[in-house]
């Protein structure tokens, strides 16, 4: 026996997507930059270095000698012999005066009178060590620096973007359906 029979045959829709995928681009540009460096302000004073040199006493010891410098050494020989002169004769003016003492200084004043005194003899270098002064005095530097900042200037550039964006296409792939099919409905019998 065939029962009836109701035969549902269904087809689901199908969505179909188109996807356009988003483009974005970002550039970043250097930023702009300049630095400049100021130089340093540099001051230096030099005091140049002094060399003193005398050859005064070394010029006077081989008998160069100024016309001052004469002057005063004989003036000082000239008062030192007149001194020695009057004391001799201050000597032989009191031997005199004791003559009553039965002395008899005649002879010893005579030879006295008569003869200089021996020079006496010695050895010496001719210039004399130490004549020579020298005084130096060292160069002087001053240095003053004056450091300088330096001078940057920076310029900032924004970013370039670019940006597409996306796209989605929805379409209907296949659309659904419903197929009804009746089987055995009406009986064949009479």
């Amino acid at each position: 026996m065939n029962f009836p029979q109701i035969r549902l045959e269904s087809t689901s829709a199908r969505i179909g997507l188109h996807i356009e995928k988003p483009v974005q681009k970002i550039e970043q540009p250097k930023a702009v930059q300049s630095i400049e460096q100021p130089k340093a302000v540099v001051n230096i004073e030099t005091v140049p270095g002094r060399l003193i040199i005398d050859q005064t006493e070394a010029r006077a010891d081989l008998g160069f000698k100024t016309i001052p410098r004469l002057v005063a050494e004989n003036a000082a020989d000239a008062k030192r012999i007149a001194m020695e002169g009057t004391a001799r004769r201050v000597r032989q003016g009191d031997d005199l005066m004791r003559i009553e003492n039965k002395a008899n200084p005649f002879p010893s004043h005579a030879i006295e009178n008569a003869y200089k005194p021996k020079a006496r003899l010695t050895i010496g270098w001719i210039p004399s060590p130490g004549s020579v002064k020298i005084n130096y005095e060292p160069a002087k530097v001053n240095i003053e620096a004056t450091p300088q900042k330096p001078i940057i200037h920076t310029q900032i550039q924004k970013p370039l973007h670019d940006y597409t964006p996306g796209k989605v296409h929805v379409y209907l792939e296949q659309k659904n359906s419903l197929k009804i099919e009746f089987v055995n409905l009406f009986s064949e019998t009479v």
